[in-house]
């Protein structure tokens, strides 16, 4: 199985919703351990470590982009 990259919700609007809104109220650790949860949960749904470890590398090079790009916006 290859990593997609693409949506496959009907809805991705609502899913973002659905995953914002999983987080209100809770505290920032709160929030922390509920995204590591979910991720485990689905990394398990996925069943694939070659998958994963593709989904991880993408999400790592994302965060690592932003961040560059908010420190070049900074100065």
């Amino acid at each position: 199985m290859a990593l997609s990259t693409t949506s496959n919700f009907a809805k991705p609007d609502d899913a973002f919703r659905a995953v914002v809104e999983a987080h209100r109220g809770l505290s920032d650790a709160q929030s922390a351990d509920l995204d590591a949860a979910l991720v485990l949960i689905l990394a398990n749904h996925i069943g694939d470590l070659e998958v994963l470890r593709e989904a991880i590398e993408l999400a790592k090079r994302r965060v690592i982009d932003a961040s560059q790009q908010q420190a070049q916006q900074q100065q």
